[in-house]
């Protein structure tokens, strides 16, 4: 009799805890829905007709889809894979140098403990998150410029090689999480600084590893303001040609094309996303557990 009561108890206090995730996982559906609609709706519109898209009053699905437009963004008048290697050029080199600094950034900070100033410029570092990436375009267009740089690569070069204090941080606070024996018992082994760093902490770092590289890459991929500034036409990366439109022969703007080279466009953030999820939120929970 005791156990029927007991697991009726366990039974509605499972209920009730359900029932009371209810409205939080209502709210969340709500929230998927809304900011899935403009994605949703830009896939559709992709598959309808110029002349479909501009129709009155709007109709949300093509009355056939134009699986052809995703064929023309291909088209070699569009040079798409020029462009598309122009961007995945400047997001793999700019975020690969910008890991690397950053993560030695990083060991130092957390690392010697002993430096003059360690802190203060670690406050320098913090300082430059909270900094406007546009107060700095000007001088950094001119200096650029008077060496002459300019509508070459060597600007993402240089912003890699600088890295990123978020990237800094990132890394700090894992490396922080080490215990300090394992670095007393490398240098046992006879490990410089640097060869611990690169053969036993940074291996060991695969959350923000993933973290930095999806971060990252995801800003220059998806950069569309600098190219404009710095890159000749030639030389400008893909989003700048999405924004600009696809024309035909003509020089008509082909809309829905247009749309379809933006979904194209969006899929390798989105399985990059997925495929590193589960590092950004390790990485991003565990930057925070010491300071």
């Amino acid at each position: 009799m005791d156990s029927t009561v007991s697991l009726k108890s366990t039974r509605r206090q499972t209920l009730s805890k359900k029932l009371r995730k209810v409205p939080a996982y209502t709210i969340l559906t709500l929230v998927t829905v809304l900011i899935s609609i403009p994605f949703i709706y830009l896939i559709v519109t992709s598959l309808k007709l110029d002349i479909e898209y501009q129709s009155w009053p709007i109709r949300f699905f093509p009355a056939t889809p134009q699986w052809g437009n995703y064929a023309e963004v291909f088209h070699p008048r569009h040079r798409i894979f020029r462009y598309a290697g122009n961007t995945l050029f400047l997001a793999l080199a700019q975020t690969g140098l910008s890991i690397l600094t950053s993560s030695m950034g990083g060991y130092a900070f957390a690392r010697f403990r002993d430096v003059p100033g360690r802190n203060r410029l670690f406050s320098i570092v913090i300082a430059l998150l909270i900094l406007p990436a546009m107060v700095t375009i000007i001088p950094q267009f001119i200096v650029f410029s008077r060496v002459g740089i300019t509508n070459t690569y060597w600007p993402w070069i240089l912003w890699g090689v600088g890295g990123s204090a978020f990237t800094i941080f990132l890394f700090r606070q894992f490396f922080l999480s080490f215990p300090k024996e394992l670095e007393d018992a490398a240098e046992v082994d006879g490990c410089n600084p640097f060869r611990i760093y690169w053969q036993i902490f940074l291996p060991n770092t695969k959350p923000a590893l993933a973290t930095a590289f999806i971060f990252g890459f995801s800003a220059v991929w998806g950069d569309w303001f600098t190219p404009v500034i710095y890159l000749s036409h030639r030389n400008t990366t893909l989003p700048v040609v999405i924004a600009s439109a696809f024309v035909n022969p003509q020089g008509q703007a082909l809309v829905t094309v247009t749309l379809a080279a933006s979904v194209i466009y969006t899929l390798p953030l989105i399985l990059i996303f997925f495929l590193g999820q589960q590092h950004i939120l390790k990485g991003v929970v565990t930057s925070g557990l010491k300071g």
